[in-house]
């Protein structure tokens, strides 16, 4: 048998052309804020929506697609991530701001759509500063802090689907909930619109201040972390229960749980995502045996573990 019978055809040669950057085989730890992970088999980043749905609708069924932002709430398992991983970047961050109305691209900064809302003395939205990650994953999850949730403002979301189409669909569509969204798996957000009020910027600045000392009072922000690792279950908060397991300071590898904040877990320096995903499991153990209650993974986990690694 030949030699070139033997290679096998790489993904990306089976997938349409495209406007933005594509790429095999490429790395994904240094897009994720735990700094650790596999490859992408493929890696896409589209130029714009149009060039988004075009790609979609003209992609093989049969391969799967994952989207990921900045990877701030995201572990990606050391084996990498089959398929194509869609990366929002440049062409969906833009922010704008008119009559009480902040549009944005998925791809911006929860941070920047706060300090956008601010110089436009827009006030509402002073709790995205603290939300360490993009607008498309805090649709996706309801993300929330400091006493409000992204459905408490939202407007209308704009995505593509799988196949290529496009939706936009008002807040009371997603039905979204704590953590949640019931909006299709197979959907990639855009854009949203979220909704304000008049405000005085001095008085927002002081605010989205106020909110980044909370965080740099209480929180590991300077690590490498995912942000929290556990939603909080009904009626109890995830920290206490996994301080009260003794989980604080606990280390598997180069994994550790926080010990400022221990709903937290921290790459020391040299954490494999098995490491960081492990250490979840046992902190999970950990608490179902000690308070009976089973903590959910807040951190999204994609990817395969790497050869040998248990699934």
């Amino acid at each position: 048998m030949a030699a070139a019978a033997l290679v096998r055809n790489h993904l990306i040669e089976r997938l349409p052309p495209v406007r933005g950057r594509i790429s095999a085989d490429a790395p994904l730890a240094a897009t994720t804020w735990f700094r650790a992970g596999g490859l992408a088999e493929v890696l896409f980043k589209p130029a714009d929506a149009d060039d988004l749905a075009a790609f979609l609708a003209g992609c093989p069924a049969d391969v799967p697609v994952t989207v990921i932002g900045v990877g701030s709430n995201l572990l990606v398992r050391d084996g990498g991530v089959p398929g194509v991983v869609v990366r929002l970047a440049r062409g969906f961050s833009e922010v704008s701001c008119a009559d009480g109305l902040v549009q944005a691209g998925a791809a911006a900064l929860d941070l920047n759509v706060a300090l956008s809302a601010r110089d436009a003395g827009v006030a509402g939205l002073e709790f995205l500063s603290g939300i360490p990650g993009t607008v498309g994953g805090a649709l996706r999850m309801n993300a929330g802090a400091y006493g409000h949730e992204v459905k408490d403002v939202l407007v209308e979301a704009a995505a593509v689907d799988r196949s290529g189409g496009r939706h936009s669909v008002p807040a009371e569509g997603l039905g979204l909930s704590y953590r949640h969204s019931d909006a299709p798996s197979d959907w990639i957000f855009t854009g949203a619109t979220f909704q304000g009020e008049p405000g005085d910027p001095a008085v927002i600045g002081a605010r989205i201040d106020e909110i980044a000392r909370l965080r740099a009072d209480s929180q590991p922000v300077r690590a490498r972390t995912g942000g929290s690792t556990f939603a909080n279950p009904p009626g109890a908060k995830a920290w206490e229960l996994i301080d009260r397991a003794g989980c604080r300071g606990l280390r598997l590898g180069g994994a550790q749980v926080s010990e400022k904040h221990c709903n937290f877990l921290i790459n020391t320096g040299d954490a494999t995502a098995a490491d960081l995903e492990g250490l979840g499991e046992e902190v999970r153990r950990r608490v179902l045996e000690t308070s009976g209650i089973e903590l959910a993974w807040e951190i999204r986990r994609i990817g395969v573990p790497a050869a040998g690694e248990r699934a």
